[in-house]
């Protein structure tokens, strides 16, 4: 992959991560914008982007945020809809 290629790349998942995270969570504070825009690996982004879709909380997503590597994205801690079923909204 070509240099610049990847640096689009990057870009554009920044940006699902950033669409995502709205759509499920509301406004984002601009501290996290820059946390995430400061991401530069493209395996965490896309983790990123799968727990942003599948974290019940957005305090999951936080935890997730501050973790390095791992890529298991299992259990109900990943269910989006446990909070329905434990009454939150």
């Amino acid at each position: 992959m070509f240099l610049f290629e990847e640096d689009a790349d990057l870009v554009q998942d920044r940006e699902d991560l950033l669409s995502i995270l709205r759509m499920r969570f509301g406004d984002i504070s601009p501290e996290i914008i820059e946390g995430i825009y400061e991401i530069d690996k493209l395996d965490t982004l896309e983790r990123l982007i799968l727990v942003a879709a599948n974290a019940p909380t957005f305090k999951v997503f936080m935890e997730e945020l501050q973790e390095e590597g791992s890529f298991r994205i299992v259990g109900d801690r990943f269910n989006p809809l446990s909070s329905l079923k434990e009454g939150e909204l």
